[in-house]
């Protein structure tokens, strides 16, 4: 179960991961010449850094009752991480590229940085599963299909601009909405963990007094 503070760090991570996204994803809407455009291309790799830094620290303290799911997004973060920083060591700067440059004009690229992606997808789904929000459902469908969409090499620019502006401004209402929404929500019912720390014969005790209710 979380604590105030760690709900608060939780959240604060995802809009850490979401104005690091929005800031460096906004370089391919603005006009290649302008001054702002030219400022976040040189930074894009600090962007990427810091919104998956973010965006580990709140799948490291998200709230999830089964364990397995959990690991199973740190896991993927992780790997996310790892083919990310040796994506960029390897092969983007050896080229003279940052990592997100490489990534765009090589798409298998996609491979090697996509965990990290389905980790944050696994996140939004469980927002959107768990509280019913539209953006965290709609978000479940777009991340993946931008990413396999750039990897696959079936969608053409215009469409990939367009789901990136809808990931954008999805991402931005996610973010801000976890804000609105009650501490509560993200600390949990304690019960439950107070159920998975009993002793095997105390459970099933307890099973089959509340059956018997």
């Amino acid at each position: 179960m979380l604590s105030t503070l760690q709900v608060i760090l939780y959240r604060s991570g995802l809009v850490t991961a979401a104005a690091s996204f929005v800031l460096a994803s906004s370089a391919a809407l603005l006009p290649d010449d302008s001054v702002m455009s030219n400022l976040i291309e040189k930074n894009l790799d600090l962007f990427y850094a810091i919104g998956s830094c973010g965006l580990g620290l709140s799948l490291f303290l998200i709230h999830i009752y089964v364990a397995e799911i959990k690991r199973s997004l740190q896991a993927l973060w992780f790997l996310g991480a790892i083919g990310s920083l040796a994506t960029y060591s390897t092969l983007a700067h050896p080229a003279g590229m940052n990592l997100v440059q490489y990534v765009i004009e090589n798409p298998i690229a996609v491979w090697f940085v996509g965990p990290l992606f389905a980790s944050l997808t696994g996140l939004v789904f469980k927002e959107g599963l768990c509280y019913g929000k539209l953006e965290a459902g709609l978000l479940t469908f777009v991340i993946p299909s931008l990413l396999l969409g750039h990897l696959t090499g079936f969608m053409d620019d215009g469409v990939k601009i367009t789901l990136l502006s809808t990931w954008l401004a999805l991402f931005v209402v996610f973010a801000g909405r976890k804000f609105t929404q009650p501490i509560k929500d993200d600390i949990g019912d304690k019960s439950v963990f107070i159920f998975n720390d009993l002793p095997v014969e105390e459970k099933a005790d307890l099973i089959k007094r509340l059956e018997q209710q």
